[in-house]
C-alpha cells in the first residue's frame, strides 16, 4: 500500500543507496500529488501554444497511476515504473501517454527484476528511458520539448553517479524555462512557427516536476514548490 502523503515504506530516500519498490511508489506518488497541484498552469501553459489540455490530461494519468499503485504495489522498482508506464498509456490522451509511458516503462525495463536499485543504476537507466522518448518523438535537444528538460537531467544524473537528485531536478527546472525563447520544431506548437517563441513549454515543465518528485521521495522539497511558477509554457 502506498500512503497519499507519498510516505511508503522500505529503503530509499534521504539519500538511501539502495532504492526499492516503496521508493518508486513514493516517487510516482509524489508526481500525481505534483501534476495535482500545478495542473492549471499545465493547461495555462499548454493554451497558449498546444491544445489546452496537459494539466488534465496529466493529472487523470497520474492520478490512476496512484490508484493503481495504492491497490497493489509490485515488488520490484522495474516493475513499478513499467505498470506506472502501461496505466499512462492506456489513461492519458495527446502525445503525452505515449511518451511518458514510453519514459517511465523503458526505464523500469532497464531497471530489470531486481528487488532494490543502486543510484548509479537508476541514472543509467533513466537515460535509457530518455533515449527511448527521442526515438518515439524524433525530437533533439532545443526543439522545445520535453527532452529539454529530461537531457540535462539526466545528464546531471549521471555525471555524478546518481548521487544528488536535487541537482538533477535543478538541472530540468532551468532547461525547462530555457524553452522559452525557442521556437518549437516538434509537436504541435511547431504549428505555430515563431509565435511559439515567448511561451514555456508544457512538457518540458511537467517534465521538471517529474524530476522534482524523485527529489522529493528521496527527502527533498515538496515537488512545485518552487518550480517557477511565475514562467510560461507547450506540450
Amino acid at each position: 500500500m502506498v500512503t497519499d502523503d507519498a510516505g511508503g515504506s522500505g529503503g530509499g530516500g534521504e539519500g538511501a543507496e539502495a532504492l526499492d519498490a516503496a521508493f518508486f511508489a513514493r516517487w510516482m506518488t509524489a508526481m500525481a500529488q505534483a501534476v495535482d497541484r500545478e495542473a492549471d498552469r499545465l493547461t495555462e501553459l499548454d493554451s497558449a501554444i498546444g491544445d489546452a489540455d496537459h494539466g488534465g490530461n496529466m493529472r487523470r494519468g497520474f492520478d490512476a497511476v496512484r490508484e493503481e499503485l495504492g491497490e497493489d504495489l509490485p515488488a520490484t522498482p522495474g516493475a513499478v515504473l513499467m505498470t506506472a508506464g502501461r496505466k499512462l498509456v492506456s489513461t492519458v490522451g495527446g502525445a503525452s501517454g505515449p511518451l511518458y509511458g514510453t519514459l517511465l516503462r523503458r526505464t523500469g525495463k532497464a531497471l530489470g527484476d531486481a528487488r532494490s536499485v543502486g543510484r548509479e543504476e537508476l541514472a543509467g537507466a533513466l537515460r535509457t528511458g530518455v533515449e527511448a522518448v527521442m526515438q518515439l518523438g524524433g525530437a533533439a535537444a532545443g526543439d522545445k520539448t520535453m527532452l529539454d528538460a529530461l537531457l540535462p537531467a539526466v545528464e546531471a544524473l549521471t555525471g555524478d553517479g546518481g548521487k544528488d537528485f536535487g541537482a538533477a531536478r535543478a538541472a530540468a527546472e532551468q532547461g525547462a524555462e530555457a524553452t522559452v525563447p525557442l521556437q518549437a520544431r516538434k509537436g504541435r506548437a511547431s504549428y505555430l512557427g515563431e509565435r511559439s517563441i515567448g511561451h514555456q513549454d508544457p512538457g518540458a515543465t511537467s517534465s521538471a516536476l517529474l524530476l522534482a518528485a524523485l527529489a522529493e521521495a528521496d527527502g527533498g522539497s515538496e515537488a512545485g514548490s518552487d518550480s517557477g511558477s511565475e514562467s510560461e509554457g507547450g506540450e
